[in-house]
């Protein structure tokens, strides 16, 4: 007994001996920069042994360590006001062992062509990369990143990559893209990870996609083009693979746990609700959106400052223009507000738009930055108008009439900046226009006349353009790009490849993208609208001296529009120019226009 008692305790000394190793795997975020006004940073430091050490450093001002009951973590405080670029060691010590690390401070890249924000004068191109185009072969495939759905074609990985996108730069310039938004591109290890929106890694571009280089020479590239970029960001929720959740920093880190937690309600309107109860409103935030996507707790100070710091850094490595914020109402609304105000505070010309999945614009209205009927504000200046796409939608399916259009419109006054509503007839998540319409391609160009006319900065998802038609399935709406893979038998980014159903349908886009160039007044004019009659819109773009005049013709029939009636808009002008067709016409009391059934046609009014 005396022996085996022995060898016990000496078991134990042993143990005890190796839990006092200090091993650190990794620390995030990577590295920060000189001269932020954000320089307050707190370290997350991953590895083993982390509790009970001593840290210190020479010449980085330490000040507060977090320790943690799991000592695979720990929290570091930092004050980097007045630090210089340079390296910085790092030292963890116990009275048997001790680990260091290196964190840099990198000097800050200032240039005039970034960070410019994006506005009514733009005009987005959303881009899922694995179905756009794929640059390099080589990545298509990486060891140690799987797939289950590999196998089957529509939930799968296409090969489409970064680099990809940057060789269809010129193809979006030369279409009249101003802005290009990708879905999200950090590492993704996890089944149905072609899409990007369950991180298995916050701080890592997914290497089939390319890497951390390959995104800032899109970054680059595009903006030596005069090309914008929008980063799609996650704050609400991460990949059931993530390796936190093997091991959780903390309990709750998350909300719930993977075994018991609270599944997501869409009630979206709770947050304007002034009768909403708590119950239903952390229900909301609280909420897993699905089973393979754990919600993340933005109550935990420390998760706050992660996804926060995150998100600086992701702007400040790459240069990107704006954000566009996933899922944005299952997040936690105070942290939201603070998250949006650190980064607009740090940089001034930045735009974010958050969405928000209701047509319904008196809750819509409630997320935009300036509501005066919410207690906090949200800090957020853009958001998405589903609002707008339901109607323009229920028109193409013949739900609706262009009225249903016209009271969307008349319902702005409840907004606090309808210029920063991002506008769009289909994207990634819903059925491509086409679809909707049922191939009557005259209704999708009436659809697309009214979204780049009327108000906001619209959006177009990749093949749009060439009028792809797909069903609501996500794997199938987001078809590969004709011409961007190595397979494909013809290249749709070309006029030769292209079909001739297609060539119209770019053209035609084109068309009104030029014009949307050509004149101002069609993109950030003062909009007067007339309630639509028979199935005919009228409407006016004005700003300054520049009046254009917006016939939509939804009916079956042809019909002559008495322009004389609206003489008090433009006054003693003696001249009209269909900017389409460059035909001129006298402005007189006797001046009928005549616009064919399922026709929209723009006139410039001249002095």
């Amino acid at each position: 007994m005396i022996l085996k008692k022995t060898m016990f305790i000496s078991i134990l000394l042993i143990a005890n001996l190796f839990s006092q190793n200090i091993i650190i795997n990794k620390i995030e975020p990577p590295n920060w920069w000189e001269g932020m006004k954000h320089n307050k940073v707190q370290l997350m430091v991953y590895g083993e042994g982390l509790n009970n050490v001593e840290i210190k450093s020479e010449e980085l001002k330490i000040t507060k360590i977090h320790e943690l009951a799991n000592d695979n973590y720990t929290f570091i405080d930092i004050d980097l006001s007045g630090t210089t670029a340079g390296n910085y060691k790092i030292l963890f010590s116990n009275n048997e062992n001790s680990d260091s690390i290196t964190f840099p401070i990198n000097k800050r890249v200032i240039s005039s062509n970034i960070h410019q924000g994006f506005n009514q004068e733009d005009v987005i191109y959303l881009i899922m990369p694995d179905r756009f185009a794929n640059g390099n072969e080589a990545n298509d495939f990486k060891e140690g990143y799987y797939d289950k759905f590999q196998n089957e074609y529509a939930q799968a990985r296409h090969g489409g990559d970064i680099e990809g996108v940057i060789s269809k730069l010129d193809y979006l310039k030369d279409l009249g893209i101003s802005t290009v938004w990708l879905t999200p591109v950090v590492e993704n290890n996890t089944f149905r990870s072609y899409h990007g929106y369950s991180a298995t890694d916050f701080y890592k571009v997914d290497p089939r996609l390319g890497n951390l280089e390959a995104y800032k020479t899109l970054v680059n590239t595009a903006h030596k083009k005069g090309l914008k970029i929008i980063m799609d960001h996650v704050a609400n929720h991460i990949a059931i693979d993530h390796p936190w959740i093997k091991n959780l920093p903390t309990e709750d880190w998350i909300n719930g746990t993977v075994e018991n937690h609270l599944n997501a309600n869409h009630h979206k309107m709770v947050f304007t609700d002034p009768y909403a109860d708590s119950a239903t409103v952390k229900h909301v935030q609280e909420g897993w959106f699905v089973d393979y996507m754990p919600d993340l707790n933005h109550k935990n100070s420390f998760m706050a400052n992660y996804i926060i710091q995150n998100t600086l850094w992701w702007i400040e490595s790459t240069g990107i223009d704006g954000i566009r914020e996933d899922t944005y109402p299952y997040c936690d609304q105070t942290f939201m507000s603070n998250w949006a105000e650190i980064i607009r505070t740090e940089y001034s010309t930045f735009n974010i738009v958050g969405e928000v999945w209701t047509g319904n614009p008196v809750f819509l209205s409630g997320y935009q930055s300036g509501n005066k009927f919410r207690n906090t504000d949200s800090n957020l200046p853009a958001i998405t108008d589903f609002g707008i796409r339901d109607a323009l939608v229920d028109y193409l399916t013949g739900k609706e009439s262009l009225y249903n259009f016209y009271t969307v419109l008349a319902s702005d006054y409840i907004y606090p900046d309808v210029s920063q509503l991002v506008t769009f007839v289909d994207n990634h998540d819903v059925g491509r226009a086409m679809f909707y319409a049922d191939s009557d391609v005259e209704k999708f160009k009436i659809a697309f006349h009214l979204l780049f006319t009327t108000r906001g900065i619209p959006q177009i998802f990749y093949g749009t353009e060439i009028g792809m038609k797909e069903n609501e399935d996500h794997g199938t709406l987001r078809k590969n790009f004709p011409g961007g893979f190595f397979e494909d038998d013809r290249n749709a980014f070309t006029k030769a490849g292209r079909t001739e159903y297609e060539n119209d349908i770019f053209d035609y886009f084109k068309k009104m993208l030029t014009l949307r160039k050509e004149y101002p007044a069609l993109a950030k004019g003062e909009l007067i609208h007339f309630p639509p009659q028979n199935d005919v819109y009228i409407y006016f773009k004005k700003l300054a001296d520049e009046i254009i005049i917006n016939i939509v013709n939804a009916s079956d029939s042809k019909v002559e529009i008495d322009v004389s009636k609206y003489s008090n808009i433009f006054g003693e002008r003696k001249e009209l120019l269909n900017v389409c067709s460059s035909k001129k016409y006298n402005l007189d009391k006797n001046t009928r226009l005549k616009i064919l059934s399922k026709k929209a046609e723009m006139f410039l009014v001249l002095d």
